[in-house]
């Protein structure tokens, strides 16, 4: 296979592990604390995970331990979109079990979960997995969306594990593939099967992290590329001197990613979902904001700036959380009935009698292109694909008409020309930085120590991640600790709690101390591309964000 004279070196990179993983397979032990507690709806979801529920947190810590070296059999599966790292959990798997006992094997399931129901997997060996390593993509074994959630999935999903004589399955994902995790890991004990469950926390948007999970991984290499884009975008911004740059970031429920961005890269102007929701912030309220940032720049005579748009911005802004509300609730109870609207102007005239008066107007005073991507079908969850709304175009057409009328009032004499961008997919196969190739490797072998002591329902966890790898701590956190209750296609489901920027945590307060300044002078950061070699300092460092975080 040709490859890049990157690809070459990232194979040949040997990922840091925590000091307790990095001596002999044998000397790693497991204590564990006391039971746990849900964060919230404890008692209803004490009742739904009967034999999984409150189990304590478990941490690695240096003795002998036989159960380290039994033969294992574990099936892997990446579930869900891409994040950076990916295949280096597989590879800290891979080399957990190798290391542990020769004879273990470990089966990659093909396509995401599906390939558990559907029994379709593939032995991993060492060839298979040398080219992937350190490597972006989940192009080794495939990723999917799959839900986990019928009786009969249930059940194919344990005759496949019980044909590969499994000891555990591994499933690398998000909140909701945690959560699927853990149902299946409930499941297995029920039916009385001993095949553990354990995940592992994914995602670029950041959103799964507690005291236990202080990062996602992936979360830093994704913002570091969008950084990169959105510095090189400044610097044409500020050579061209004429354009206004509206840019959408991925992240459908968090900011974590806007946030560290702006953080990376000190825009003029970043907005925050969750201060817009704290603040009530209305769409007509964050359009006149916008305005006197322009206003007050084109009186420098710079008419031309940088603006970050977290993708599920448009749902915490209040009116338009509103109307996004009430179309998930129609579109669930009344589906079959609204796809046979093929008309836009008849979904309209419907929604009319079905919709509430201030949300109907609201819609109805929306451009049309953004009104359709409203209505477009829902996610596998029941909610509007925030992903295909253009909110940064919503913006420029609600700013360049404030603009002009500012214009007729002689408030504003600048020029205003605006171009949209979405930094989406751009971020998530990107080859991992040091940091997330060291984090999933880490991972992945916790994982393995988690599976050889017989735990299940656990998340791999690795944590005091503001310092050098070496003082990582690795252990376990048991995935009912996370989970509440939410509001799913009209019901009631149990979910991993999303974690959403902290107003009052450091890294939203190091940004709002000095957005003011941003607004108005260019103090634009141009941070380049990821760098792989070279001093810690450069090629290790955890993105501002967790570094703020932990003091540092």
């Amino acid at each position: 296979m040709d490859c890049s004279v990157l690809q070459k070196l990232r194979y040949e990179y040997k990922p840091k592990l925590p000091a307790i993983l990095a001596g002999e397979a044998g000397d790693i032990s497991i204590e564990l604390g006391e039971p746990t507690e849900a964060v919230a709806d404890a008692g209803a979801l004490k009742e739904l995970f009967k034999a999984t529920y409150g189990k304590p947190v478990a941490t690695f810590s240096r003795g002998k331990n036989e159960k380290i070296s039994r033969e294992l059999k574990v099936g892997v599966i990446l579930s869900g979109g891409q994040a950076p790292g990916g295949h280096n959990v597989i590879a800290g798997l891979f080399d957990g079990l190798k290391k542990g006992n020769p004879a273990s094997k470990l089966y990659g399931f093909l396509g995401g979960p599906g390939g558990l129901v559907d029994n379709k997997a593939v032995e991993l060996t060492a060839e298979k997995i040398a080219p992937y390593r350190n490597t972006g993509g989940f192009d080794m074994i495939g990723s999917g969306r799959t839900k986990i959630e019928t009786p009969q999935q249930f059940a194919a999903a344990l005759k496949t594990a019980l044909t590969l004589s499994l000891d555990a399955v591994v499933v690398v994902g998000g909140d909701d593939s945690n959560t699927n995790a853990a149902l299946l890991a409930e499941y297995f004990l029920e039916k009385g099967s001993a095949i553990q469950v354990i995940g592992c926390p994914k995602t670029i948007d950041g959103d799964l992290k507690n005291e236990h999970i202080e990062t996602s991984f992936g979360f830093d290499t994704a913002c570091k590329t969008y950084s990169e884009l959105i510095g090189n975008i400044q610097r044409d911004a500020a050579s061209a001197r004429k354009y206004w740059h509206f840019i959408r970031l991925m992240g459908r429920s968090a900011s974590h990613i806007t946030l560290e961005c702006a953080l990376q890269t000190q825009p003029n102007i970043s907005l925050i979902s969750e201060e817009v929701a704290e603040k009530e912030v209305s769409l007509n309220q964050l359009v006149n904001d916008i305005c006197q940032s322009v206003i007050r720049r084109a009186e420098n005579n710079e008419n031309f700036g940088v603006i970050l748009i977290p993708e599920g911005l448009i749902e915490f802004i209040p009116e338009m959380k509103k109307l996004i509300s009430e179309l998930n609730d129609i579109m669930a109870a009344k589906e079959e009935e609204f796809s046979k609207i093929t008309s836009f102007i008849d979904q309209m005239y419907w929604l009319g009698k079905e919709l509430s008066g201030e949300s109907y107007t609201l819609l109805q005073t929306l451009p049309a292109e953004i009104a359709r991507q409203l209505l477009l079908d829902r996610d596998p969850h029941g909610n509007v694909m925030v992903s295909w709304i253009d909110t940064e175009k919503l913006l420029i057409n609600m700013v360049t008409k404030l603009l002009a009328k500012f214009k007729e009032d002689g408030v504003y004499k600048g020029k205003f020309s605006a171009v949209g961008h979405f930094f989406g997919y751009e971020g998530r196969c990107a080859f991992p930085s040091n940091f997330d190739a060291d984090y999933c490797y880490a991972l992945g072998y916790s994982a393995f120590v988690l599976a050889a002591n017989g735990l299940t329902g656990y998340v791999s966890s690795v944590k005091n991640l503001a310092t050098p790898a070496s003082q990582w701590v690795a252990g376990g956190v048991p995935l009912t600790m996370m989970m509440n209750l939410e509001q799913r296609h009209g019901a009631k489901k149990p979910v991993i709690k999303k974690a959403l920027v902290e107003l009052e945590g450091r890294p939203f307060q190091v940004f709002a101390a000095a957005r003011e300044t941003w607004a108005v002078q260019t103090s634009f950061l141009y941070p380049g591309a990821i760098q792989y070699f070279g001093p810690a300092e450069l090629c290790d460092q955890a993105s501002k964000t967790l570094l703020l975080e932990k003091g540092r």
